[in-house]
């Protein structure tokens, strides 16, 4: 009987879940997005879209964003609000509340608000007693701009309100912008990381799953990693035959991402200077669950025209529709599952960072180091247009035909043209994008004939 005791512990012998122990313990400083917390003080210093034109009709829409119970509206007259659900008067809900031509009225007791908060109409008060209440007492709004189907919202101090920033890819030519959302029933950040995550590609969206993009996907390739005063881009530097596949993922802090096409390149053809399938915010509903508000680029440098159905951007943002049973989630699992699955705010104690986990260690601490200067009172960094372009972005693929060497460590050459597309994209910053698009595809030409020619 001893002997098959000892036999036992002997065939057990590494299984160790008694003995490691896990962290309970929450990363707050980046992951809590209330008001008055660090993070959420800190994203209340930029622009966010906050919903769809398309679904905002004649009635008010309640909504959180930030951790806020808030209520969105256009009144009659087509302008705007984004206010504070409850009425100050007795609290009644404003998603109940009428629009009229110059703002919303509530419903419980006629008080009037303009966009702004203040108070148009106090009704059954006497006339000196409505003066004092609408000098006295106004409704939490916020600042919104509306751009291309999305409404975006400012939502800090008044006296920090930075400029709109307009991106390059806001308006590339011939591009259909197809606005689009998609949930995630988890913190912020871990959405966030996995845009500076670009290996995640070859397993999630390939080798473990079924191939969601392409099979040039499945190839793991050399990640090199930048930053660049608000930007962290990570390329993925893949071989598919005798191309080289350059393929950059970026994040704008705080939450604006950008990638390249989903389904246009595979890496078996040329492409020259190709942009992002998406342009994309990351916004915090609450400290556990997230929403992404987007575009999905259709066209000659995004994804293709096929692919603008319905479902098309849930494909782009994830390889898979959003709705579909368990047992399919479980089989052919995407990133909402796999950020999902880490639970509703992943603990970061419990993580093992590896060297391909530099992007996200690279994003988490300039995030960090913005909160902690903005508690030190310093205002974050923003991204603002040059004198001659909008702001630069980077997000896209680029394949070159460069042949396989027989010498010399493949992936060092990888890494080598990835640092090479990067410094040539960078030199054009500040240049109009056709002239952006002329030079960056002859540097490319020229690099891909310089790898190509005997030595």
């Amino acid at each position: 009987m001893n002997n098959i005791h000892e036999e036992i512990k002997i065939n057990f012998m590494g299984f160790s879940g008694h003995g490691i122990a896990l962290s309970k313990d929450v990363d707050d400083e980046l992951t809590r997005v209330g008001p008055e917390s660090p993070a959420g003080e800190y994203l209340r210093r930029y622009w966010h879209p906050v919903f769809l034109s398309k679904d905002l009709d004649e009635q008010p829409v309640a909504i959180k964003i930030l951790d806020e119970e808030l209520v969105i509206f256009r009144d009659k007259s087509g302008n705007l609000g984004l206010v504070h659900k409850h009425c100050p008067h007795r609290q009644a809900s404003l998603e109940f509340g009428m629009c009229t031509d110059s703002g919303i009225q509530c419903c419980y007791h006629g008080w009037h608000f303009a966009a702004d908060g203040s108070i148009l109409d106090v009704p059954g008060q006497p006339e000196k007693a409505a003066d004092m209440i609408k000098q006295r007492v106004r409704l939490g709004a916020y600042p919104t701009h509306e751009h291309k189907g999305l409404i975006f919202a400012y939502m800090g101090p008044i006296e920090s309100i930075p400029e709109f920033p307009v991106y390059d890819s806001f308006d590339f030519e011939n591009m259909e912008m197809v606005p689009y959302k998609a949930p995630f029933g988890c913190n912020w950040l871990q959405v966030l990381d996995a845009i500076v995550d670009p290996i995640h590609t070859a397993f999630l969206h390939s080798n473990v799953s079924r191939v969601q993009f392409s099979a040039g996907f499945g190839e793991v390739g050399q990640m090199d990693f930048f930053e660049r005063k608000s930007w962290i881009l990570g390329c993925n530097t893949r071989r598919v035959g005798d191309n080289v596949w350059l393929r950059i993922n970026e994040v704008i802090l705080p939450n604006f991402t950008q990638a390249g096409s989903a389904f246009t390149a595979d890496g078996t053809k040329e492409i020259f200077y190709g942009r992002s399938s998406f342009t994309r915010w990351v916004v915090p509903i609450d400290d556990e669950t997230t929403i992404c508000y987007a575009w999905a680029n259709f066209g000659e440098r995004g994804d293709p025209q096929e692919y603008n159905t319905p479902e098309g951007p849930e494909l782009i943002e994830q390889g898979e529709v959003f709705d579909r049973p368990y047992e399919q989630k479980q089989k052919f699992p995407a990133d909402v599952e796999a950020c999902e699955g880490m639970g509703p705010i992943t603990i970061h104690n419990n993580e093992n960072l590896t060297t391909s986990d530099i992007g996200v260690a690279l994003m988490r601490r300039q995030i960090r180091e913005q909160i902690r200067d903005l508690s030190a009172g310093k205002e974050p960094m923003h991204v603002s247009p040059s004198d001659t372009a909008p702001i630069p972005t980077y997000g896209g693929d680029t394949v070159l035909n460069i042949s396989r060497k027989t010498e010399g460590d493949e992936l060092s050459l990888l890494s080598k043209i990835a640092h090479e597309f990067i410094e040539i994209q960078f030199a054009v910053d500040g240049k109009s994008e056709n002239k952006r698009i002329s030079i960056v595809t002859d540097k490319l030409k020229e690099m891909q004939s310089g790898y190509n020619c005997p030595e």
